[in-house]
């Protein structure tokens, strides 16, 4: 797949970023670069290798699944500027 003038225009507008037309002639060949890399990635033999989420085996940390207590609104409440019946109260945005 190759990349042309036309292609980064359409992508900077799609992005609503301005690019200079003498930066564009530039753009097109990193583009082309990266896509010739990314071919090249697909050529690889991948077979029987296990899919990653990270270059280094992290497990994540786990609590213990406890019932705390939730029973504080009050406490909660506090900190709303202007509550109303037992809730937070915001102002209204639909018209």
């Amino acid at each position: 797949m190759a990349v042309d003038k036309a292609t980064i225009g359409h992508i900077a507008k799609l992005a609503r970023i301005r690019i200079p037309e003498a930066q564009q002639e530039a753009l097109t060949g990193e583009f082309n670069n990266i896509l010739g890399w990314i071919e090249q990635l697909g050529e690889l033999d991948t077979e029987g290798v296990e899919p990653m989420t990270s270059v280094v085996e992290v497990r994540p940390t786990l609590r213990a699944d406890a019932v705390t207590d939730g029973d504080c609104r009050d406490q909660v409440l506090a900190n709303a500027p202007e509550p109303a019946h037992g809730f937070y109260a915001v102002p209204k945005v639909v018209e």
